[in-house]
């Protein structure tokens, strides 16, 4: 074959390649088209704003108001700490009535925090007969089975000042009152 009938052979080759990379240029070309048409058609004729994500929000009616409920707890006969703990039952309280929400308190005495309700080793006893006064609804108890063993210990049976309950262990007590949502405050 001549040097001149290769080179129109190959640029016959060359014009058939062309004719068919263009028809499948215009194919792609058509066919996005077809999906892009419909599109640009629907963001013209809509809000644009309509078209920007938006979190879904269920219609909310006003909640109503939560009651607080704190748990207490008291395990050392430190005079210190146990005049801490009847300062924040009465602050928070009183803080809750000019909010004017509602409130419930449960102080849990347990192991030596049982000595805070004891009539005969209270050292805040006198407090405490604020605190009734001022805030009937708080909640006073002790671990039955630290009162137990400090009767067995000592001798003799223990009294406790006005509106104290038993619940069989102080610890658990804290732990059902948690677990129904209750705050916790370590004093």
């Amino acid at each position: 074959m001549k040097k001149a009938e290769h080179f129109q052979c190959a640029r016959v080759q060359v014009m058939i390649s062309m004719r068919s990379y263009s028809g499948k240029a215009l194919a792609m070309v058509a066919f996005g088209l077809a999906f892009a048409a419909p599109l640009f058609v629907t963001l013209a004729l809509t809000d644009a704003g309509s078209a920007i994500s938006k979190p879904w929000a269920p219609e909310t009616k006003p909640a109503a108001a939560k009651a607080h409920r704190l748990v207490l707890q008291i395990n050392t006969d430190d005079p210190t700490v146990m005049r801490a703990l009847i300062s924040t039952s009465l602050n928070l309280p009183k803080y809750y009535r000019e909010t004017k929400q509602d409130f419930s308190i449960e102080i849990v005495a347990y192991n030596a925090g049982i000595h805070m309700f004891r009539v005969d080793t209270s050292p805040v006893k006198e407090l405490l007969k604020v605190v009734q006064a001022l805030t009937p609804d708080i909640r006073f108890v002790v671990c039955e089975a630290t009162k137990l063993g400090m009767e067995r210990s000592e001798g003799h049976p223990i009294s406790f000042i006005d509106n104290v309950q038993m619940v069989p262990s102080g610890p658990g007590r804290i732990i059902e009152l948690q677990e129904a949502g209750w705050s916790y405050i370590r004093s």
